[in-house]
């Protein structure tokens, strides 16, 4: 059994975009600028715009973070937004989820300037990704088909069964591993209403937990050799820990780790991948490789 490790992955990922950034930057080009806007104080949403700013400055991009009280009005922060948009120093930015409740998210994203987009969760984006054109990919789908790839997993022919099906991460991931030229698998998806769920697992080559239950995959639901990913974050109570918590995935690991030839950690697995991805796009971005 093999541990996917997402962390060293991401390390070596960014250490190849400083490279090619430094090589923009040495030639006279503009270095990467990645904007953020984070609503409120979510714990962790926090941690997860710090852990962004971190890696602007692992990869040396120019990254700028605006804070606003959750308070905000729904018409404020789309004023934001397109500030955002008509800055040409910015080459792209991310509104962190979630938002207030008063504000409407799908609003916000479908404000963002597609060009800038680089979530890849603006419907021109998902479009364009769905029917095989260049766009900017959800970070975690396209976290995870890294890690396949540099893990030489064998996505095409396969069994490939998605547990979840969310726009950020199950709808994307089945696009992206049933494509021509991309994962090329045989793509089921799984969700609360699956009937044959268990089944469905126990013939999957490959396994993407992503359906946000702690421990969900267990021993007796997967075969030997699969290749199991998880995507699962969840908070659990832990007295252990200073914090009071630890992260737990979808997959219960001690009972499927036996079985499986290849699997990552929570944490360590996909998470560190996710942001990873945020710097290709933004460096993607920069260089205009998917629109002018």
């Amino acid at each position: 059994m093999t541990i996917i490790d997402g962390k060293a992955t991401a390390a070596a990922i960014k250490a190849e975009i400083k490279q090619e950034v430094e090589r923009i930057v040495t030639a006279g080009g503009k270095r990467p600028h990645l904007a953020a806007i984070l609503v409120g104080h979510d714990g962790g949403s926090e941690t997860y715009v710090s852990n962004k700013v971190r890696a602007c400055e692992e990869c040396g991009f120019r990254s700028t973070l605006l804070r606003f009280e959750d308070d905000i009005t729904e018409a404020e922060l789309l004023a934001e937004v397109q500030k955002l948009n008509d800055d040409a120093s910015v080459d792209g930015f991310i509104v962190q989820l979630p938002l207030p409740k008063h504000i409407d998210e799908q609003k916000v994203i479908e404000a963002i300037d597609y060009r800038k987009d680089v979530d890849g969760f603006h419907p021109i984006n998902v479009g364009r990704m769905a029917i095989g054109l260049p766009a900017f990919i959800s970070a975690t789908p396209k976290g995870i088909l890294e890690l396949l790839r540099r893990y030489d997993v064998k996505t095409s022919g396969s069994k490939c069964v998605i547990l979840g099906r969310s726009n950020i991460v199950g709808k994307p991931m089945a696009q992206l591993m049933m494509q021509k030229g991309g994962g090329d698998a045989t793509v089921t998806v799984c969700h609360s209403r699956s009937k044959t769920l268990k089944e469905e697992c126990l013939q999957a080559d490959i396994i993407i937990a992503a359906i946000g239950q702690p421990a969900f995959l267990k021993g007796d639901m997967v075969k030997p050799g699969v290749v199991v990913i998880d995507v699962g974050t969840t908070r659990v109570p832990d007295a252990s820990r200073k914090s009071g918590f630890r992260l737990q995935g979808d997959v219960d690991f001690e009972g499927v780790a036996p079985l499986a030839s290849k699997i990552t950690p929570v944490p360590g697995g996909v998470g560190p991948m996710t942001i990873c991805m945020l710097m290709q796009n933004t460096l993607a971005a920069a260089k205009h490789d998917y629109y002018d």
